[in-house]
């Protein structure tokens, strides 16, 4: 089944570059001012169809996430979409923006796709059964989180691109050998799992469809993705708001950053 979501999601990718080629990007803006795009739709419409015809669940996608918390809640299983992540990022054509897809189960995200179309660059996830990243048509290559920085060591913190807050910026102030290294989208949790990041805190809102592609992939790979205040993993259609706690992502639990 992965392959076929692989599939799916290169499809999408597809419709979104036809779309950043080209000199409209039809941008619209939603009710809470986020901007909204002729890729976003026509990346979920390829997803949707994708997705159904596997027949394992349904799809919430962010694109129509009007769905009853009545009805979310006796769902066992079901594909948790956002067709693309980071919009900001794609109208600013930097690149930074990505494709997620996540089969959650028993509200855990089980299966992730994460893909930027202009880096070609994949990132999927299955548990149980590793995570991986692959850069275009080259070799799958398996991942892990690095280990915790030792004493003295410095710690390399993701942060967005886009968004930050006054609680991110004292978290960094109060981490003694701390880093910046800023990304887009859900590339972020990426590079916690691949190694290429030590932390990444979270200390702003986001959707349930923004992290769990990505926390299936941290979660293969061996780190953890973990609500701030309880340490406990992020879990998904939980309640009846989509909205997320925050939360920080890592290669395990540590008191140097418990503390603070």
């Amino acid at each position: 089944m992965l392959d076929e979501v692989i599939k799916a999601v290169a499809l999408a990718g597809e419709k979104i570059l036809s779309v950043y080629d080209s000199d409209d990007f039809g941008v619209e803006h939603k009710e809470d001012d986020s901007p909204l795009t002729r890729a976003d739709q026509l990346a979920h419409d390829v997803l949707v169809e994708h997705l159904e015809a596997l027949g394992v669940g349904p799809v919430l996608s962010e694109e129509d996430a009007d769905i009853p918390w009545e009805t979310r809640q006796q769902w066992s299983q079901y594909w948790l979409v956002d067709p693309l992540d980071g919009t900001k990022e794609f109208i600013k054509r930097n690149g930074e923006f990505t494709v997620n897809v996540a089969l959650v189960r028993d509200h855990e995200p089980v299966l992730g796709v994460v893909y930027a179309p202009v880096m070609k660059l994949w990132f999927y996830g299955e548990k149980g059964q590793g995570a991986y990243k692959r850069v275009g048509d080259g070799e799958a290559v398996a991942i892990r989180p690095s280990p915790v920085p030792g004493e003295g060591a410095t710690w390399r913190v993701v942060g967005s691109r886009s968004h930050t807050s006054e609680d991110f910026e004292a978290f960094m102030a109060a981490l003694d050998n701390a880093e910046l290294v800023s990304m887009g989208s859900s590339l972020k949790l990426c590079m916690v799992a691949e190694g290429s990041a030590d932390l990444y805190p979270r200390l702003i809102p986001t959707c349930e469809w923004d992290t769990a592609a990505a926390q299936a992939v941290v979660e293969a790979a061996g780190g953890l993705v973990l609500n701030w205040e309880t340490r406990e993993p992020l879990r998904y259609n939980t309640k009846d708001t989509l909205l997320n706690p925050y939360f920080v992502v890592c290669a395990e639990r540590s008191e140097v950053w418990t503390e603070l």
